[in-house]
Formats: C-alpha cells, sequence, structure tokens
C-alpha cells in the first residue's frame, strides 16, 4: 500500500471530496484507510458507572485508499506515489517533485 499510517492526505471523491486529513490507520488487506475528521458515523454509547449519562460519540470511519491522494510534504501537492531502489532500499517518491517522501 502506498499510503501509511500518518501521511496527510487529499479525499478526491465522495461527500468528503476536497478534505484534507492525517490517516490514523491503515488497512492494507482490505485496501482501506481510516483519515482523521473524515467519514465520521455516530456510536451510542451506554452509561458506563451509575449515575453517568449515556453519549453519542462520533467515530471514524474507513474509506477506500484510492479515494484518497497523498499530500507531498516538500512541493505541498496532491501526488501520485512511485518507488526508487537504491542500493537495495526501496523509497517512496513524489511524482511531481521527484523528491523522497
Amino acid at each position: 500500500m502506498k499510503i501509511k499510517k500518518g501521511d496527510t492526505v487529499l479525499i478526491i471523491t465522495g461527500k468528503y471530496k476536497g478534505r484534507k486529513g492525517k490517516v490514523i490507520q491503515v488497512h492494507p488487506k482490505l485496501g482501506r484507510i481510516t483519515v482523521e475528521g473524515i467519514n465520521l458515523a455516530k456510536k451510542h454509547q451506554k452509561p458506563k458507572r451509575e449515575g453517568e449519562k449515556g453519549q453519542i460519540v462520533e467515530i471514524p470511519k474507513p474509506i477506500d485508499v484510492s479515494n484518497a491522494k497523498l499530500i507531498c510534504p516538500k512541493c505541498r501537492k496532491a501526488t501520485r506515489v512511485g518507488y526508487r531502489v537504491v542500493e537495495g532500499i526501496k523509497y517512496r517518491i513524489c511524482k511531481k517533485c521527484n523528491q523522497e517522501i
């Protein structure tokens, strides 16, 4: 998977198109990522102790990785990701500025 945990991404399709966020979780087998503040769902939580109130919590749900584009930390543009192999070590590179990510 070309997008890793901690990367900043731009959502390119769907309800959240045009919004940016940080990747907080990656699900490589499913091909999905969880982005902070994107695709929020409401979850009803029961009170845990006596006298405490129940509450509604918004939690981010995973989106498909194809709906997001990586934002290059060097040129600050949404870009595709390429790879470069140097002395047997594989590096991710930005397809726009050709710099290592």
